[in-house]
């Protein structure tokens, strides 16, 4: 496509200005590096996925909740947490339901409550790092549909299964056997398109950046579970049906942006 690719490492923030544009292929968070290029290369003027608009918002289970609830897109039961308010939970969810950090990922920093006991001692663990917790009903379910989404567009649909004899698609246990679910992707027309919508919808909120969004499907509706905005893309999982077709789409709108941008320069 006319592209040179270079991989750079947190040791080259002050290069950023040498590139057009700036793919960032690591866990994004606020208090991390990524975060830190994100915003120096969009103050240079370089085209970047994930951009740091983009990366304050999904990486804040607290914003994330509020967002969707504002726009009413359906999502499990949901209430932002603290500490006068952590005795109604189990009233307002019952039991099972889930408690999340806000800065939490990839399955980690969320847990899973059973009775009031275990309520009130993980409420205490959580809230000793927040002031606020993300709790929501418990959806179970076999599997979660990822769709993945780019500048505004479905990109692929997936489904993440959970792993052997666990809740979630990875097993943080200490010395689990099974740590991952399997994965399936299909194509993005034969996803259930009410799942994909909603997918979009919720996307569309956050920005036109390459986002993905879980989602739950349980007695005939779906719910956004969250939006990821750096999405796994791996060889074998989620380009298993437009294989190469899936990174071109991705480096097209790099490119279309690039020269829009020098363009807008003349």
């Amino acid at each position: 496509m006319g592209l040179e690719a270079e991989v750079i490492n947190r040791d080259d923030y002050g290069r950023l200005a040498e590139f057009d544009a700036l793919f960032i292929r690591d866990t994004t968070f606020i208090n991390s590096y990524t975060y830190r290029f994100s915003r120096r290369a969009f103050r240079e003027g370089l085209i970047v996925i994930d951009d740091p608009q983009s990366i304050v918002r999904c990486t804040n289970k607290v914003y994330l909740a509020e967002l969707l609830a504002r726009h009413k897109i359906l999502m499990p039961r949901t209430i932002v947490a603290h500490r006068e308010n952590a005795e109604q939970l189990a009233t307002e969810l019952g039991f099972p339901l889930i408690l999340k950090k806000p800065d939490s990922a990839f399955s980690q920093g969320v847990v899973k409550v059973d009775d009031a006991a275990s309520l009130h001692v993980k409420m205490k663990e959580l809230l000793e790092d927040s002031d606020l917790v993300v709790a929501q009903e418990f959806l179970p379910t076999t599997f979660d549909w990822r769709i993945g989404v780019l500048d505004r567009q479905p990109l692929f649909a997936c489904k993440y299964y959970m792993a052997n004899g666990h809740w979630q698609i990875i097993n943080h246990a200490e010395g689990a056997r099974h740590r991952f679910g399997r994965c399936k992707t299909i194509p993005v027309e034969a996803a259930p398109r009410r799942a994909v919508r909603l997918a979009l919808k919720a996307a569309n909120l956050i920005g036109d950046g390459l986002y993905g969004v879980d989602v739950k499907e349980s007695n005939g509706q779906f719910y956004v579970i969250e939006i990821n905005d750096n999405p796994n893309i791996e060889s074998g999982v989620e380009d298993t049906v437009l294989r190469d077709e899936l990174y071109l789409r991705i480096m097209s709108v790099f490119l279309r942006r690039i020269e829009q941008r020098k363009t807008a320069y003349y």
